[in-house]
């Protein structure tokens, strides 16, 4: 067991320090990619410019029903941007594939009368009319590389219409090629500089500028603005290489409500509708997750013909067909926060504080080890070796006497205060010599150089006539006979 727990000790020891290592080297960029279980329903509504929420009609949005009537008309309106975005295939451990459906509902209409209108649902055979409550519909695919969530060009599509059945979406779809800036996340370790962000209203990237830091439902984040610069919505052309439909309009002047001098009522008057829009997101810079978000959002009809030979008033006419500023809701950013709170909760654990708690525990179970070791080692270095002097205890346990000499010229003669008196030996009386032993066998222990081991007081008792004495010393009673 001794030996047993110095080993076990080493052993977790060296394994802990080297999974200190391993761990930020291996885990780390295992969780730094785009999670392929990703699915995202975010929902943002219309408020008034400011940002404040409670307006019932803070947007601005084009009857479509009026093309139909005399006049051009816009009402005021509440609209609900809703988006889902999913993992679809082609997937994998080097890309993601993000399929982001959105759609704009219109919840609720104010007339020129006053009055609120709640738009109707699709019919039943699911075709939509100029009243119906959906407003635009699309679905965005794209590739992302998994560790950088830049597009990779694997795919990159926008589909501008419902896909009948049996119809591949592809036909139903638009290529956007050259796509390079972020959209539903952006990278890892994000820094306080601009970026590439990818606007598909307009289909093009723009300029994300740092403008400060926010804490938002106690998370830090980098806050980025987007201007999208006027587009002329009428170049982007839809699946068939045309332009989209209500991207270009041609009415009589009348109708658009244009007069002033140059300008016939009945003068056919042709108007493209632009898109400009100003776009606010909050990210988290450790994991890119985009908290917050929110979208000013402007689209216009206007004259694609600015030069002098257009009347004045036909350059400088402008009619809403969706001006409105969306805000993400307080659930969708509650929701946002606490993913991107997980997520860096799961860096930090993977690249901090398992590897600090590994390496300390590590360091820990090899200094015990080095602790054993050592004393160890010195209790052994403590044992008495052969040129030692053994002292009386090791001597009593039959330690090695070798090399001890026995000198009887040394040996100090003690007369017991007790013992009987007794007569001189007579001249030329043998004496016996008490104290000496046979030198014990090999083992039992060391043999003086003489052959003998002292192991008592020497007592020499002259031999004498007669009965010998008794005495109680250190050998006991002692009977000795006639000589």
């Amino acid at each position: 067991m001794k030996r047993v727990l110095p080993a076990v000790l080493a052993f977790f020891g060296i394994a802990c320090i080297t999974a200190a290592i391993a761990v930020p080297a291996w885990l780390v960029p295992q969780l730094r990619v785009v999670p392929l279980d990703l699915d995202i329903t975010s929902d943002a509504t219309t408020v008034a410019t400011d940002g404040s929420p409670g307006e019932r009609f803070p947007a601005v949005i084009f009857d479509r029903c009026s093309v139909g009537e005399a006049k051009a008309q816009t009402f005021g309106a509440h609209l609900t941007q809703q988006r889902r975005s999913v993992i679809i295939e082609p997937s994998d451990s080097r890309q993601a594939t993000v399929q982001s459906a959105q759609t704009v509902q219109i919840d609720r209409t104010r007339t020129a009368d006053g009055e609120e209108v709640t738009p109707p649902g699709p019919n039943t055979s699911g075709d939509l009319t100029c009243a119906s409550g959906l407003l635009t519909a699309t679905i965005d695919r794209v590739s992302l590389n998994r560790k950088t969530s830049v597009p990779n060009g694997t795919v990159s599509s926008l589909q501008l219409e419902a896909a009948p059945e049996g119809v591949d979406p592809k036909d139903v779809s638009v290529q956007l090629t050259n796509r390079k800036g972020f959209q539903y996340k952006f990278g890892f370790d994000v820094q306080q500089r601009s970026y590439l962000y990818y606007d598909t209203n307009t289909r093009q990237d723009t300029e994300a500028k740092f403008v400060g830091e926010e804490t938002i439902k106690g998370v830090k984040t980098y806050h980025f603005v987007t201007e999208v610069p006027e587009t002329d919505l009428s170049s982007l052309p839809n699946p068939q290489n045309e332009a989209a439909l209500g991207t270009m309009l041609t009415m009589p002047a009348k109708w658009w409500g244009i007069t002033g001098t140059g300008v016939k009522p009945n003068d056919s008057i042709n108007m493209h509708r632009y898109a400009t829009a100003t776009r606010h997101v909050w990210v988290e810079p450790a994991t890119g997750t985009i908290v917050d978000g929110r979208e000013d959002q402007h689209q216009y009809f206007r004259s694609p013909d600015q030069s002098e030979d257009t009347a004045q008033p036909i350059r400088d006419f402008r009619l809403d067909a969706l001006k409105a500023t969306f805000k993400w809701s307080d659930e969708t950013v509650t929701q946002q926060a606490a993913r991107a709170d997980k997520y860096y909760g799961q860096l930090r654990l993977g690249g901090f504080w398992l590897p600090l708690i590994l390496g300390i525990v590590g360091v820990l179970l090899v200094l015990a080890w080095l602790f054993l070791f050592w004393r160890g080692r010195s209790a052994r270095s403590g044992e008495p070796g052969d040129d030692e002097p053994l002292d009386g205890d090791a001597y009593a346990a039959g330690a090695d006497t070798e090399g001890v000499a026995a000198d009887e010229s040394a040996t100090e003669v003690v007369e017991r205060p007790d013992a009987p008196t007794v007569a001189e030996p007579a001249a030329g009386a043998p004496t016996v010599v008490l104290g000496k032993s046979p030198a014990p066998a090999v083992g039992d222990g060391a043999a003086t150089d003489d052959g003998y081991m002292w192991d008592r007081p020497t007592q020499r008792i002259p031999k004498v006539d007669g009965p010998a004495p008794r005495t109680d010393g250190d050998f006991g009673p002692v009977d000795r006979p006639e000589r």
